[in-house]
């Protein structure tokens, strides 16, 4: 509560002030009817006052249109201030998690993260919108209400006070029981959506091996998870809810007892007891409000402690070793004793020493799992080595400001990841200010418009979500256009002709040829006769290099790589 408050209310400490001044302000002409009903009955009525009776009709009008007015300000003003500050911590928050490392998102599920940036932020309308004030300000009221009670006949006032003291207690030991259910459901929310995401995403793989009825059920199992979640709540809410019936039934019975009697004795007037009646409801509908608020406000806490926790999260750059900006590079990338693992004691990276000269093509293969993809990943700064460092034009990447490393980065993966959009929006996507010439040129030399000019659209062609309505070789040939396009000094070509068929296959080497001319590149292929061509071939087995040097050399050994390449070649 308190990091909620110094850093979510005390910033808009104006804006809460005058939600008090206008609570207060509803809470006194809220009491205006039942005190002028006493003057009703009490003097107003016996005295047949015509006159007087007009200007409490008036003063009556008046209180209630001021009430009116306070509580269409009171939601017109915080209730907007709250829906503002929950699309900005929603920015906040997609911001800090742009901003955190790989590794983050592999242990992540994508929907998960969605869950957390729109809906944990949500609870904070109860914090800085009408929440927070109606629980102030229904103290307040409360509190004036108690007062006036106690004046009017302190014996009743007593023998309401101890059933409400004792729901007030109820309700305080329900909140500390509720909060933590409430974190709990922020987490199981996330798991379900984040699931769910994934079933919606692999649509294609489920209905292909008939697997919708298993999906339903793990689904299934996740919604009562939530449900069980929500029932264990709302136990406790009805708890407080069937509570304050019954123990406000027990006051009021009692008012009624009392206040029957000392009518009978002469020791209240009518207008008295419905004075006190109006007001002791002006004292209880608060309380019973605050029951309301204060599970919204506990919910709303426990979707903040999860904001808060993914706030506190170091970021790429949150590094004091990151220090050095590279404004321009020449492209000399080594690598010296790097060793990498991802789990603590398990290596899949030993020792790896090798040199990429400025505008050189290093082509990495091996058997799945040999640490291809690794040595790319730490080449593109997506990994930092456990051991040993890798530089660029003599720099340890360690200690350079990522985003200026990237903006010399490009990238095309096995699995291209594509916007929904057009073909224009993805290839412009890293410099959406290209020229029209700058695009032209990427797409020609991509041969993106050997596809594009038989489409009605041409570039303006929708792909639909992640180019589904593209076949994989002009998938990658879009992606190979955004990389050239971008214009990088570093290429690293993850499998980037891996789902080209030969026809493809054979633009695309044209392509490529293009793209990495002039650019440090780092190319890992299983068709190994893409890589002939390559200045230094490195082949990897289990984490180490095992052989290298040119396609010709490499053959003459008649080694590891001759193998491969004869096996290929065979197939």
């Amino acid at each position: 509560m308190a990091t909620a408050f110094k850093t979510i209310i005390w910033p808009r400490r104006n804006l809460v002030f005058i939600g008090l001044l206008l609570i207060v302000i509803r809470s006194f002409s809220g009491l205006v009817l039942p005190w002028q009903s006493k003057v009703l009955l009490d003097e107003v009525v016996p005295n047949k006052d015509y006159q007087q009776l007009k200007y409490l009709i008036a003063f009556v009008l008046g209180a209630i249109l001021i009430q009116a007015i306070t509580s269409f300000l009171l939601t017109r003003i915080l209730s907007v201030q709250a829906q503002y500050l929950i699309s900005e911590l929603r920015a906040q928050v997609q911001k800090k998690v742009l901003a955190l490392p790989i590794s983050f998102f592999d242990n992540t599920k994508s929907g998960a993260l969605v869950s957390r940036i729109m809906s944990d932020v949500e609870g904070v309308r109860n914090l800085i919108g009408t929440g927070l004030v109606q629980l102030v300000g229904g103290t307040f009221t409360a509190i004036v209400s108690l007062v006036i009670l106690i004046k009017l006949n302190p014996w009743m006032t007593l023998f309401v006070f101890i059933p409400i003291s004792i729901f007030g207690y109820i309700a305080l030991r329900a909140f500390k029981y509720i909060r933590p259910i409430f974190r709990k459901r922020g987490k199981i929310n996330a798991e379900v959506k984040g699931r769910l995401t994934e079933t919606l995403a692999g649509v294609r793989v489920i209905k292909a091996f008939n697997a919708e009825e298993q999906e339903n059920i793990v689904f299934e199992k996740g919604v009562d998870k939530l449900f069980q979640n929500v029932k264990k709540s709302l136990t406790a809410t009805a708890l407080m809810t069937s509570s304050s019936t019954f123990l406000i039934g027990v006051a009021t019975t009692g008012i009624m007892g009392i206040g029957g009697y000392y009518m009978i004795l002469g020791e209240m007037t009518s207008g008295d007891f419905l004075f006190f009646t109006l007001v002791l409801g002006f004292m209880i509908a608060p309380i019973v409000q605050m029951s309301n608020i204060g599970s919204q406000l506990t919910e709303a806490l426990a979707g903040l402690d999860r904001t808060e926790e993914l706030m506190n999260m170091a970021t790429e750059d949150e590094n004091e070793d990151r220090v050095h900006n590279l404004e321009t590079i020449k492209g000399d990338m080594v690598f010296e004793d790097v060793s990498f693992s991802y789990e603590e004691g398990k290596q899949v990276l030993h020792n790896i020493n090798f040199i990429a000269p400025a505008g050189s093509v290093t082509a990495l293969v091996g058997s799945s799992g040999s640490g291809k993809s690794t040595i790319a990943g730490l080449s593109a700064t997506f990994l930092t080595p456990k051991t040993g460092r890798v530089t660029i034009d003599n720099q340890d990447l360690s200690k350079v400001k990522l985003s200026s490393y990237r903006q010399h980065l490009g990238v095309v993966l096995q699995d291209e990841f594509l916007f929904e959009g057009t073909i224009k929006d993805n290839i412009m996507f890293p410099r959406p200010n290209a020229s029209e010439t700058d695009l032209q040129n990427a797409v020609k030399a991509a041969y993106v418009n050997e596809f594009t000019d038989r489409f009605d659209d041409g570039l303006d062609t929708l792909i639909g979500e992640r180019g589904v309505k593209l076949s994989g070789g002009q998938r990658q040939r879009l992606a190979i256009a955004r990389a050239i396009l971008a214009n990088p000094k570093i290429i690293i070509l993850d499998e980037a002709t891996s789902s080209l068929d030969t026809e493809s296959e054979a633009l695309i080497q044209k392509s490529l040829g293009e793209l990495i001319k002039n650019r440090t590149t780092i190319v890992i292929a299983h068709r190994l006769s893409t890589i002939k061509k390559a200045d230094q071939i490195l082949v990897i087995e289990s984490g180490h290099i095992v052989e290298r040097g040119t396609h010709d050399q490499l053959i003459a050994q008649e080694g590891r790589y001759y193998d491969l390449y004869t096996y290929q070649a065979k197939i």
